[in-house]
């Protein structure tokens, strides 16, 4: 697969992810910082009013969502979407234009969450493993090549950013792939929080 021009939002190594608390809080919202303190863009939800009514009686782990990751001036740079399930999530990721570029794949498996994600054509290009009490993820190739991880522990000035409940670090190594895949895992990755909680 050939090179592709990733939006800035992609470029990053290192991706600190903190929620952002509201007081009547019906849908997710995260703010993204790189390794500088720097915020680089932000993560929202689109909870539509209807969505908010059939919460008070449907459990959201059955209504569809839709994520936003966003650059700081509000460009769309992917979404990830899923539609309505009554058991395994199958979602959708599309690149800022909307266009479907792969998905995530939540695999059953006792107390160990498993996330594949996928390209456009369904094919598999990397795994999400972990521990969900740890809360310590790690991303591989096909290959079982180590692309990233994904953990709730980081060190230094960093911790001064955050104030609020969830926040959690995506590291991306040098051997993922600098291509339109890299969107999809990206993605898949700093948004596999949102996943699990709208997955309860």
């Amino acid at each position: 697969m050939g090179q592709a021009n990733l939006p800035p939002f992609f470029n990053y190594s290192d991706y600190f992810i903190d929620e952002k608390i509201g007081l009547f809080k019906f849908s997710n919202a995260y703010k993204v910082y790189d390794d500088q303190g720097q915020q680089i863009g932000n993560i929202q939800q689109t909870v539509p009013v209807w969505h908010k009514l059939l919460r008070l009686f449907i459990s959201k782990a059955i209504l569809p969502f839709t994520l936003d990751i966003k650059e700081m001036d509000d460009t769309v740079v992917a979404t990830i979407h899923r539609k309505s399930t009554f058991w395994m999530s199958k979602i959708t990721i599309l690149d800022g234009n909307g266009t479907p570029i792969g998905g995530i794949k939540h695999k059953f498996k006792l107390f160990k969450p498993l996330f594949h994600i996928t390209d456009a054509n369904g094919n598999v290009i990397a795994e999400i493993k972990g521990d969900w009490k740890a809360w310590n993820f790690t991303v591989f190739d096909t290959n079982g090549n180590e692309l990233g991880q994904i953990t709730k522990k980081w060190a230094g000035v960093l911790k001064e950013v955050f104030t609020t409940a969830d926040k959690y670090r995506v590291t991306i190594g040098k051997e993922c792939p600098e291509d339109i895949r890299k969107i999809a895992i990206v993605a898949g990755a700093i948004t596999i929080d949102m996943v699990l909680k709208e997955s309860k």
